[in-house]
């Protein structure tokens, strides 16, 4: 089954690569969760205007990653949100919270997409989280969350 990628998929590619998957696969994981849609001729149009967005989003280079990287890892980014007494927060820390105080500290926009949270964040202190700002550059950030 061919597929082009709507968003970014581990280990088989990004948004607007066109994609050859099992057929199990593209029709019951990726075409559902809305990773992916079928590919026709039509929809060459479909991946020129992804692949458009996705460069104007992305980090210009990775001499420019290496600069956001080492701004970001220098000293722990305090993120504020809503706590309740004995420290327990209203929800979990998003990745749009955690984006806005990286901007604040890096004076970069940072997309939230790239950035991975391996297990929620309920509960104020430090926490680590890493950021994916290039193809090959990775950042692992301390996050301070802290009542607001």
């Amino acid at each position: 089954m061919k597929l082009i990628l709507m968003q970014e998929v581990d280990g088989l590619g990004a948004p607007g690569d066109v994609v050859e998957v099992k057929d199990g696969y593209g029709r019951n994981y990726l075409v559902p969760r809305g990773l992916a849609t079928r590919w026709s001729r039509g929809g060459e149009k479909t991946v020129e205007s992804i692949k458009k967005a996705r460069a104007s989003r992305a980090v210009r280079d990775q001499d420019h990653a290496e600069q956001i990287k080492s701004k970001l890892e220098a000293n722990p980014v305090p993120v504020q949100v809503r706590a309740g007494s004995g420290g327990r927060l209203f929800g979990a820390v998003t990745t749009a919270e955690i984006a806005g105080a990286l901007a604040d500290v890096s004076g970069e926009q940072v997309d939230k997409r790239t950035i991975v949270v391996t297990q929620p964040i309920k509960t104020l202190g430090a926490h680590q989280v890493s950021i994916k700002l290039h193809d090959d550059v990775s950042a692992s950030v301390s996050l301070n969350v802290i009542p607001a």
